[in-house]
């Protein structure tokens, strides 16, 4: 079954992406509004970020494989999941060590 889940995504002033705002039955999701910042000017998050969506999906998918529903199509979805958490926090890490995580430098 396809969840019907509707979606608002916003830019600020500058076209960056920023804020918005993704639900459905059982869904609620208010994304991270605006960057976070660096070193002493570093804000605390406001919303959601993608990798903690995913770490979410994986936890739910990852209790099912723990359970009469185990299956290969599963443990696959699972891999695929893992994987592109392990590329965005290595997209994370790039943007780190060129000191332009948290701002809207690209």
């Amino acid at each position: 079954m396809n969840q019907q889940i509707e979606q608002e995504h916003r830019v600020d002033a500058q076209g960056n992406p920023t804020g918005g705002r993704t639900h459905g039955v059982g869904i609620e999701i208010n994304w991270q509004d605006g960057p976070l910042g660096r070193g002493a000017d570093r804000k605390e998050p406001n919303g959601a970020f993608i990798e903690g969506v995913l770490a979410a999906c994986i936890g739910r998918l990852s209790y099912f494989q723990q359970s009469k529903f185990a299956c290969k199509e599963n443990q696959l979805a699972l891999e695929k999941m893992h994987e592109a958490l392990y590329w965005l926090n290595a997209r994370t890490a790039l943007r780190e060590a060129r000191q332009v995580e948290g701002t809207h430098a690209a």
